[in-house]
């Protein structure tokens, strides 16, 4: 186990740090008594409720690209997590472009900004497993940190993932910057704000994660959509993922900072595979929703059909293990999206003259 008291009086820069798994890594942080959390975001997929009222928090809207903001940052940091990202496959899809401004440009200023910094202990860079898992709906197996990553990916968003790994292991061999890789599978959990941020040019913007998608449609008593169950042809299992709960992420974060080797790379998963058809019926079940599962045709760039991280490396060297259940999981994030509704409709209804004209 990791103590929180670790970051006791230290210094804390989180790029994303209004997101959703940016907010809920703070929210942690806060509670052992850093001395200074400095939260970058620019709020393109975030909203500012989400950065907590803390003595120790100091918010700065903008991107952690901008000359200013990286101009304004000194050698004061103990530990740095780079978490800004361009949210979401669909998203990069539409606009490549904007998913290089703010996925993959980020990284590599970011990086040159602080390349000299003294003091910095760790810098924490959040990767995604969907970069290295095998592009396939037929049988796969754990997809472990020394699976080669294959030159075919599925989406800018993933190109830009691995490019920052790529450059975090070059800092780290090149400047000696300690750069420790965390490989995300799909975080659900409290505080994924349907329609959060600006509007980004695809209904991505609105509909991003299945699980948040899927808890808004049951609770409102509309079909949840399944792509045909993900099938490739009708002998294969349906697409699958590895839901990992935005707690344990967050400890999985930690863990990389205190215990991560620097230049290595850690699978951050709940090791267990749930097919997106078995969602939908257990998020149905969970909501008492009577609407029928809606089948729709396979998303045509997503080839990504099965997936599930391996966790041995992480539990043996980091002593993290996922401890959130999904159906345990699930009932939380039910009902803090209850709690929640008003907040999430308003976010969702800031975007309806967009969608009215996709």
């Amino acid at each position: 186990m990791i103590s929180m008291s670790e970051f006791n009086q230290q210094n804390v820069l989180v790029t994303g740090g209004a997101g959703f798994i940016g907010s809920n890594l703070v929210k942690i942080i806060i509670q052992s008594a850093p001395a200074k959390v400095v939260i970058v975001d620019n709020l393109l997929s975030a909203e500012r409720i989400n950065v907590p009222e803390h003595r120790a928090v100091r918010f700065i809207e903008g991107s952690i690209a901008d000359e200013s903001i990286l101009n304004g940052l000194n050698d004061e940091f103990d530990y740095v997590f780079h978490l800004s990202t361009y949210h979401g496959n669909q998203s990069s899809i539409a606009n490549p472009l904007a998913d290089h401004a703010n996925n993959t440009l980020t990284t590599l200023k970011l990086y040159e900004r602080i390349k000299n910094f003294r003091k910095v202990k760790k810098v924490v860079y959040a990767s995604a497993g969907c970069t290295v898992a095998k592009k396939t709906f037929d049988d796969i197996k754990p997809t472990t940190e020394d699976d080669p990553v294959s030159l075919v990916q599925d989406s800018p968003y993933a190109i830009s993932k691995i490019i920052g790994e790529f450059y975090s292991v070059y800092y780290h061999k090149q400047h000696n910057l300690p750069t420790v890789r965390a490989r995300f599978q799909n975080v659900y959990g409290p505080g994924e704000i349907l329609g959060a941020g600006q509007w980004r040019g695809t209904p991505a913007t609105v509909w991003r994660n299945v699980i948040p998608v899927f808890i808004y449609k049951a609770l409102n008593q509309m079909p949840l959509p399944v792509e045909n169950e993900g099938r490739a042809s009708p002998d294969k299992i349906g697409a699958s993922r590895d839901f990992i709960y935005v707690e344990d992420i967050c400890r999985g974060l930690i863990a990389c900072a205190f215990k991560g080797k620097a230049g290595d790379v850690y699978n951050l998963a709940s090791g267990q595979e749930t097919t997106i058809l078995e969602l939908a019926q257990l998020i149905n079940n969970l909501t008492a929703n009577p609407a029928a599962i809606e089948s729709l045709p396979r998303r045509n760039w997503d080839n990504s059909g099965r997936r599930v991280g391996c966790a041995v490396k992480s539990s043996k060297e980091l002593q993290f293990k996922a401890e959130i259940l999904l159906k345990k999981g699930l009932i939380n994030t039910i009902d803090w999206t209850r709690q929640n509704r008003s907040l999430i409709q308003e976010c969702i209804d800031k975007h309806r003259d967009h969608l009215k004209h996709i």
